[in-house]
């Protein structure tokens, strides 16, 4: 029993450590800026005891923006999870496997066809985003969803859509271009309490829906006649999983545009962390916020003289992980 007890503390360590990172950068984060604050102003503040300058900078300007990332983050990590776990395969990642670029196709078609505000335009990445899985799934097949078929059609998907979305840039008007693509490349500019209302909203009613199916979801990476010999029903447990993670990916797409490699790397990373078999759904979360925050306060400092989207910055990371992995698993 003393080995369980071990794996359980460092996994808590871990979980502990990661929020803690949070934390601190979140403070830094709102700390920088054209009007620096130090990190005792920034936690007075919010703790209510700041002056009204300092909470019009700190609650109105800058938290959103912090809360946003993190719950992106999240939403990203857990995604990631759920399709490495379902399809046992380290590349089945939303952003691999089209569903990303689903979503960004469906938000595309409400800005530039609709124009759409934010509301419509996440209505449109998620319908993306679900009419794209069912594409992969009856491509696929069955059986093809939990085999690295999902993965090679899933990319194909991906690249045909890629150039969609490249056509409809190209017959949009210059403004709607200019729009749709600055939303395109992952941008957390601007985000604010509206914002993150419905992405909290959407998180309340996916997130304990998926920790819900935790226990399935582990029994189904240790393949499917196990998951039915301890009584698990596939044919229900398997779509609805999918379904979440599908959605996960859309509401996160909908608030920031596509951004790539968080849902690829925090799945991974955590479990090399923990050391724990099976999906890691809460360090996945945890870590995937931690990376959304982080790549947000690089974008924002790496160039002084220019801020890039956060879908900048985790694009170049995605690409070096994701050769790395190639290599490593070659």
């Amino acid at each position: 029993m003393s080995a369980p007890a071990g794996v359980s503390r460092r996994a808590g360590a871990v979980v502990g450590g990661l929020v803690l990172g949070i934390a601190a950068l979140a403070v830094l984060v709102i700390g920088t800026g054209d009007l620096a604050l130090s990190p005792g102003t920034v936690v007075r503040t919010l703790l209510g005891q700041g002056t009204k300058f300092e909470y019009l900078v700190v609650t109105e300007q800058r938290l959103p923006r912090v809360l946003v990332a993190v719950l992106i983050g999240a939403a990203l990590g857990l995604a990631g999870t759920v399709f490495q776990t379902l399809t046992r395969n380290p590349l089945g990642s939303p952003d691999i496997i089209g569903f990303t670029v689903g979503s960004a196709t469906g938000g595309l078609l409400a800005i530039l066809v609709f124009g759409a505000g934010a509301l419509a335009t996440a209505g449109g990445a998620l319908a993306g985003g679900l009419g794209t899985a069912l594409l992969v799934g009856a491509l696929c097949g069955w059986r093809g969803l939990h085999s690295n078929r999902l993965v090679l059609i899933g990319v194909g998907i991906a690249t045909v859509l890629a150039g969609v979305n490249a056509y409809l840039l190209t017959r949009a008007r210059i403004e709607d271009a200019g729009k749709a693509a600055t939303w395109l490349v992952g941008n957390l500019a601007g985000r604010s309490w509206g914002h993150l209302v419905p992405l909290a909203a959407a998180m309340l009613v996916l997130v304990p829906a998926l920790l819900v199916l935790r226990r399935p979801l582990g029994m189904l990476e240790l393949g499917e006649e196990t998951a039915v010999g301890v009584g698990v029903p596939v044919h229900q447990v398997r779509p609805a999983l999918f379904g979440l993670a599908i959605a996960l990916t859309a509401v996160a797409t909908a608030t920031a545009g596509p951004v790539p490699f968080v849902a690829l790397a925090a799945p991974q990373i955590v479990r090399r962390l923990t050391r724990l078999p099976g999906p890691n759904l809460v360090p996945s979360a945890v870590l995937g916020a931690l990376l959304m925050l982080a790549a947000d306060f690089v974008g924002q400092r790496l160039l002084p003289a220019s801020l890039l989207p956060v879908g900048v910055v985790t694009g170049a990371l995605g690409g070096g992980y994701l050769c790395w992995l190639l290599l490593r698993r070659r």
